[in-house]
């Protein structure tokens, strides 16, 4: 054989290519690369209902499950996070991510340059206009009038097809925005009417007052996972396999729970008047929420929003059954914990932050957040008692007691004598500890945004960085959705005081 190699080189390689073909020895699978490596590269942009980084790190629903996939591979999740959904596009058609992360649904004229995995979610387009004009009913009265859209959207192919019905039909496409950048420009009177996805609408509408909603364009459809056409079927087959294995174990249904279950709880008065109040009010008492939350090892504002849930941070506030102050204590709880004057603020946020800290350490410690979290603003509401009684008729119902998703169903049921006779401490208004947890946890949200670090630009535009230090481009969105500030017109106190 080496005799051959030396005298005829090149038929020998193919030869000896040949041998290790049949040997078993191909090109490896992209599954199997990724495995080699150790990393799992993901592109995807900034967005709550995709990724975006908070002072705990990274969340959002997509980076939540491949987080979990890369776990599942046991391999490192490395993030890039691209300016828009094009320049998603254009890495995966180099084949520089195994995948695209972009909420997007499948669409005709992607078709053969990808491979797309459903994940769980599905959205409309929706048509949205200021909210001082008249409501449109239909896309035909907007013939001669331009709508709105991001490049590379799931909204351009609706139109397309809609065009052929309604004549004078027109849109324009903007290169650069996100749907944040859609909707500030529709708040601030720019965009007069605009196509934005329903998830991302519901996302950030509390952000945007003026904005309003006009009607549905085409289908309902699952939003997907793209991969590059070039890779093989290994890893979409993989991730196909695992989101059914998700579907199946409830854990798809409690990751959209966590992000999507309480975004109905602020209406176009009630996000006004929030906004209003953290201009006027907050500032007031933001030092002290810091200073006794970090005393007692809890985010800020988290407490922040249990306070506006008590009182809309009114410190002389007192309710008919003779709870008190800004975080709305009663007699027995002030007494216990050692607070002499509910209405005094320091005093009450204190109570408050050391009270809910005693409340959390109840909740068993196998709990994992943020449903411990939850649970513990449940029982700061309801009572510990009544919470177990709750988390008690969800085992018994066959349920898992230990997720906030099942046991909110239950909550309500004791104030029904059917099943409240069945349980230790009986009667209670159980509809009020949802609606208490699911009203802070949007506050909780709208808080945590106002407040996020400053995206940095990024070093390197092709570069994959950790996700510990993810690298960050800013869209000219006037409101990239990590930095909403520019976005919130100071007229209707939607500016963050501090940050």
């Amino acid at each position: 054989m080496l005799t051959a190699i030396k005298h005829a080189p090149h038929k020998a390689l193919i030869s000896l290519c040949a041998v290790l073909v049949v040997a078993g020895c191909s090109q490896p699978s992209t599954l199997q690369e990724i495995r080699d490596e150790g990393v799992l590269h993901v592109i995807t942009r900034l967005s709550p209902s995709i990724y975006i980084e908070g002072q705990e790190g990274p969340s959002g629903y997509d980076y939540e499950l491949a987080k979990l996939l890369a776990d599942e591979l046991g391999v490192e999740l490395r993030v890039r996070v691209a300016s828009d959904n094009t320049e998603i596009l254009s890495v995966l058609d180099k084949n520089y991510a195994h995948i695209g992360m972009a909420g997007l649904s499948p669409q005709p004229a992607l078709e053969g340059r990808y491979k797309t995995v459903s994940i769980g979610i599905a959205a409309q387009s929706m048509l949205v206009y200021h909210r001082e004009l008249d409501r449109p009913e239909s896309l035909a009265e907007l013939a001669g009038k331009t709508i709105h859209v991001a490049a590379d959207s799931n909204h351009e192919f609706r139109l397309n097809a809609a065009k052929q019905a309604h004549d004078g039909l027109q849109w324009q496409v903007h290169s650069g925005l996100d749907a944040a950048g859609v909707l500030a420009r529709v708040e601030s009177g720019e965009f007069p009417y605009a196509m934005v996805s329903s998830n991302e609408l519901d996302l950030n509408h509390v952000f945007f007052p003026m904005v309003k909603e006009a009607f549905a364009v085409g289908e309902t459809t699952d939003l997907a996972w793209f991969f590059p056409a070039t890779q093989d079927n290994s890893l979409s087959n993989a991730v196909e396999a695992f989101f059914e294995q998700r579907r199946s174990d409830g854990t798809l249904a409690q990751i959209s729970e966590r992000f999507y279950g309480h975004l109905d709880r602020l209406n176009y008065v009630g996000a006004r008047t929030f906004m209003h109040h953290v201009e006027n009010r907050l500032p007031k008492y933001e030092d002290l929420f810091r200073d006794y939350a970090e005393a007692f090892n809890m985010d800020w504002r988290l407490l922040a929003a249990i306070g506006y849930q008590e009182s809309h941070w009114r410190p002389n506030a007192v309710s008919p059954t003779g709870v008190r102050g800004l975080m709305m204590l009663t007699r027995n709880t002030a007494s216990h914990i050692g607070i002499n004057n509910r209405l005094d603020a320091e005093e009450s946020i204190q109570g408050g932050a050391k009270y809910f800290r005693i409340v959390h350490e109840k909740i068993p410690e196998r709990i994992p957040e943020p449903d411990r979290t939850w649970f513990a603003l449940a029982s700061y509401n309801v009572g510990f008692g009544h919470l177990e009684d709750a988390r008690r008729l969800t085992e018994g119902a066959g349920r898992d007691p230990d997720r906030w998703m099942d046991v909110k169903e239950f909550l309500p049921l004791l104030a029904q004598k059917e099943w409240y006779s069945k349980t230790r401490f009986g009667y209670a208004r159980g509809h009020e500890p949802v609606i208490y947890v699911q009203n802070i946890r949007r506050y909780y949200d709208v808080l945590s945004r106002l407040n996020a670090p400053l995206e940095q630009e990024p070093e390197q535009a092709e570069q994959f960085v950790r996700i510990e230090g993810a690298e960050k481009a800013r869209p000219d969105t006037g409101a990239a959705e990590g930095d909403l500030r520019a976005a919130l017109p100071r007229e209707l106190g939607m500016i963050p005081p501090t940050l």
